[in-house]
């Protein structure tokens, strides 16, 4: 387990890098922040001495190998659009994504998965066959338009959910928290299902498809043979092997609710990282955006760790191939 923490964590630093050098070669093609800072009017002596403040003008090795160093201190630089610490921005705007994800993620499995198993175990009803139908268009629809229509229902024609914002919150330290007061429950209804739909009909259908493969196997066979009874059958065998894999995709899909909310977080002006990297991007604000970047992929690193190691944990094949492996 040693070794397999260890290996994974080289990786890690790795990908970090890597992302790190892609994200900043690339922005340096967005645009010129100077340009966005000074305006057009500016004077060639102005571009010149804002360039050597911000340090613009070193080569681009010095640059990349500057950004690291603050990052692994966790700092990015000053945001070229808004003139603060870049650190500081997105503390203030993490506790917004990151709740707003945590939520959409447990709706996602507490609907998803009862769903699905329903579905893999009447499958012939006509309850069975509306979910299915329904579960393709959660698929199919995409996020920004699920969220103009439940805007348009809930909110415009029946007024029961604020259209934008998150509400009142609570400040606990540096975290700030809506899920303590009522409007901060209130306002983040609209958002959270708009980012759960897609997930929940994914992890629905995948609980469906691997409980009916499960299902067919020779060791539920073996399990009816010996006369448990169906409720023993498909929760204490067919359910604990189906969400195996399960727990994997959901693992990575929650790391996609938080890099993709910014889609939501632009329909609902919910004030997270997303938005912030969707404002960055209109201004070529590249401190800005290579930590989003950044930090999106570290949390995409964490998390896959943490699957593999409930993957481990979980599945006991696991455990026996590696000790017969040594």
């Amino acid at each position: 387990m040693t070794a397999f923490i260890l290996r994974r964590l080289v990786q890690a630093v790795l990908v970090m890098v890597s992302v790190a050098l892609i994200a900043f070669m690339l922005f340096q093609f967005v645009g010129d922040p100077v340009v966005f800072l000074l305006g057009q009017d500016a004077t060639p002596e102005q571009i010149r001495q804002l360039r050597s403040d911000l340090g613009l003008d070193q080569p681009f090795v010095v640059q990349f190998w500057h950004f690291l160093v603050n990052a692994v201190q966790g700092e990015f630089g000053i945001s070229l659009r808004q003139g603060a610490k870049v650190s500081r921005l997105i503390a203030e705007r993490l506790p917004a994504t990151l709740e707003l994800a945590f939520v959409a993620a447990t709706l996602a499995l507490a609907v998803g998965v009862p769903m699905g198993v329903y579905a893999a175990l009447r499958r012939g009803s006509f309850l069975s066959q509306l979910l299915m139908t329904i579960s393709l268009l959660g698929v199919s629809l995409p996020v920004f338009l699920i969220g103009i229509l439940l805007i348009l229902v809930f909110a415009v024609n029946l007024g029961w959910f604020p259209s934008f914002g998150r509400g009142d919150v609570v400040s606990l330290g540096w975290w700030s928290s809506g899920l303590m007061t009522a409007k901060g429950w209130h306002h983040i209804v609209l958002p959270a299902l708009t980012l759960a739909i897609f997930q929940l009909t994914l992890i629905m259908r995948l609980v469906r498809a691997e409980m009916l493969e499960v299902l067919r196997t020779d060791y539920i066979k073996f399990a009816r043979a010996r006369g448990l009874s169906d409720r023993a059958v498909h929760f204490g065998h067919a359910l604990k092997n189906t969400l195996v894999p399960v727990m994997t995709i959901t693992g990575l899909q929650l790391g996609g609710l938080i890099a993709f909310a910014i889609i939501t977080e632009t329909v609902f002006q919910w004030p997270g990282m997303g938005l912030l990297f969707i404002q960055a991007v209109t201004f070529a604000d590249i401190p800005v955006m290579a930590a989003y970047l950044c930090l999106i992929a570290l949390i995409f690193v964490v998390i896959n760790l943490v699957v593999d190691l409930l993957y481990f944990a979980v599945d006991p094949r696991l455990r026996v191939e590696r000790s017969g492996a040594h």
